[in-house]
């Protein structure tokens, strides 16, 4: 290859990047759009919900349908799904890890963090498997693996009335994070969770063993109460946002493979109850079985212990859905049927 030909090369790929970015900026309201997001409704959460097969198009189009966020000057700590390295969407897809970034980069944060416990392996061997090392150094980003954090960065958290014998221990990371982003995928949990959306991919801010050996994880996965569990860690943070990355799923199976479905759907928004249960209800639009498919969505142990704890919202008339075209509109008239159903 010609170096002029290379130089053109590069030169094209930085003004891909470039267009990207500013992409990035105006779906996210950081500049000026012709329609603004409106707030939602008092006494209920807004909720984005684009139709598409692309993963960059959906985060940014769906960022787009909700209120700015203030990211200038802050902290930002992004929670993918990292449980392991199998491919999308048994773990978080690299491209939407990527405009999260580009996003929060283009509104002026001032750190950002990739941090993450992987529960089948090593974080940081998932971690460079899943080629985060190297989107780390190219953004100029902070990758954590939890697991390698010293016992000075945790906290031992026992909040009252919960079912955890001893509590968990709880990254200092994120109790100083100024904004947490949450990225989750579409699937079923074969190993007790019934399913793994934003609640339960809370699990993997926790630590497995505690310096004593005391391993929380096989608490977790031993307990009858497994799904109350996976709720109650989400007391311990607030997120900002939580998009959930649904343009494929497992509807049997999972985490890390199942049976495939292709939603073709990004959701997006702060309340993760509400995300869940449309999540749950998209499940149950393509096909899946046992636990999930029965009763109301509501009365899910984790969507239930959610609520008990007011960690968003109580019923499916406070889901505000909305979207940008026809066909995501025909998804959101399945999902509220889903969710009045039971």
């Amino acid at each position: 290859m010609k170096s002029g030909d290379r130089a053109m090369r590069l030169s094209r790929r930085k003004f891909l990047r470039a267009a990207a970015t500013i992409g990035s900026a105006m779906a996210f309201g950081l500049w000026p759009r012709r329609s603004p997001a409106a707030p939602p409704k008092p006494g209920s959460t807004k909720v984005a919900l684009v139709k598409t097969d692309q993963h960059r198009d959906g985060v940014l189009r769906a960022l787009g349908l909700l209120e700015p966020l203030s990211l200038r000057g802050r902290s930002v700590v992004i929670k993918p799904n990292l449980n392991s390295s199998h491919p999308f969407p048994g773990s978080t897809h690299e491209e939407t890890l990527r405009v999260l970034v580009e996003v929060c980069k283009t509104g002026g944060a001032r750190e950002i963090t990739i941090a993450d416990r992987s529960g089948m392996g090593d974080t940081l061997q998932v971690m460079r498997e899943k080629g985060l090392d190297v989107l780390a150094k190219e953004l100029g980003v902070r990758l954590v693996a939890l697991d390698r954090l010293p016992p000075s960065q945790w906290r031992q958290v026992h909040l009252p009335g919960w079912h955890w014998r001893r509590g968990v221990l709880f990254p200092i990371l994120f109790e100083e994070a100024e904004v947490i982003i949450q990225t989750c995928c579409l699937k079923t949990h074969r190993f007790g969770g019934h399913f793994t959306l934003s609640l339960k991919n809370s699990v993997g801010m926790v630590a497995r063993t505690g310096p004593d050996g005391y391993d929380y994880m096989l608490e977790l996965h031993s307990s009858p109460l497994q799904r109350t569990l996976i709720a109650e860690i989400n007391a311990l943070y607030r997120p900002t946002l939580v998009v959930l990355d649904g343009i494929e799923a497992f509807v049997d199976g999972g985490p890390e493979v199942g049976k495939l479905a292709r939603p073709g759907v990004v959701v997006a928004g702060a309340d993760r109850v509400a995300i869940d249960a449309v999540g749950v209800a998209l499940l149950r639009m393509h096909g899946v079985t046992g636990p999930v498919a029965t009763g109301r969505i509501f009365e899910q142990e984790q969507i239930r212990r959610a609520v008990e704890l007011n960690l968003g919202v109580s019923s499916p008339a406070a889901i505000e859905l909305v979207t940008d075209s026809p066909d995501g509109q025909a998804v959101i008239q399945r999902v509220r049927a889903e969710l009045a159903r039971g």
